[in-house]
């Protein structure tokens, strides 16, 4: 097994690098005005040429970091390809291009995210928005970080007290209305919504700048398992509807994720209010 491995605060200082040159390779790809000449998948998501060449890029350059680590990333997955990895310690999750329906639209919510998972549980992060210059990274409790491109600097984050005034809540921009997410938001006080892309919305809550994100439709691993190791090392948390932490390893023959909510860790759920 690699020695990097062992020393993930190194390891993640290259994987930010590899973020950030996927990254910026899909801005080759990126209009303001709108992109066309997106394909449809199987499952009838759309897929652009941005999404191939940034996972081909993260997964050439993660195979020379940990030869011997298996990579699971979107566009592979969705062409069939299905490791078992129930014997695996370790193994990637990449989503080359987080929110590509962002993309398609012109709109810079979108993220590049690669996850390393030991023991189904994301142990590193890193999540960068090419478009907002805005990179976020996590390697354990207390080492979560926010960089920004136009300044060079980083600042360490963390989730914000819970404010007497109410809760923000982020939702998502392509599925953030419906009855069950109004009815569940009953149970809080809420100051306000704010709508984002991709995984930028784990990463609010992560930056002190939300407090919940409750996501009732489909999602997959890798959609989520980068910008929750930060959200972990930030004082939050991902969990089912029923508070067990979200978990990875491809349990689900697609990958996908039961419905969730990602919060700061001192919010409780509905049925562990007191009633």
């Amino acid at each position: 097994m690699s020695k990097i491995l062992n020393h993930l605060p190194a390891l993640m200082n290259q994987v930010r690098r590899v973020a950030v040159e996927a990254g910026n390779l899909t801005l080759d790809y990126f209009d303001d005005a709108g992109f066309d000449g997106a394909d449809m998948k199987a499952d009838g998501s759309p897929v652009t040429l941005a999404d191939q060449k940034a996972e081909e890029l993260i997964e050439k350059a993660l195979k020379e970091i940990t030869p011997e680590v298996i990579i699971v990333g979107e566009e592979a997955a969705a062409g069939g390809y299905r490791p078992d990895l129930s014997t695996e310690e370790y193994f990637w999750l990449v989503d080359p291009l987080d929110g590509t329906k962002e993309f398609i639209s012109g709109s810079g919510d979108y993220t590049v995210n690669i996850a390393l998972v030991q023991n189904n549980n994301p142990v590193l992060g890193v999540v960068y928005a090419p478009v907002h210059g805005e990179l976020y990274a996590a390697c354990g409790e207390g080492t979560a970080i926010r960089w920004m491109e136009d300044t060079g600097k980083e600042r360490p984050i963390r989730v914000r007290d819970v404010p007497n005034e109410g809760l923000t809540i982020v939702s998502s921009k392509s599925h953030g209305k419906g009855d069950r997410l109004d009815e569940f938001l009953t149970h809080y006080k809420i100051k306000k919504q704010v709508q984002r892309g991709s995984s930028l919305k784990m990463c609010a809550i992560a930056a002190g700048k939300a407090e919940m994100y409750p996501r009732f439709g489909l999602t997959c691993e890798w959609d989520t398992a980068a910008a929750h190791a930060i959200l972990n090392a930030a004082g939050g948390t991902i969990t089912t509807m029923d508070g067990a932490e979200l978990t990875y390893g491809g349990s689900d023959p697609k990958f996908l994720n039961p419905e969730f909510i990602a919060r700061n860790r001192d919010i409780p759920l509905p049925h562990e209010m007191e009633t």
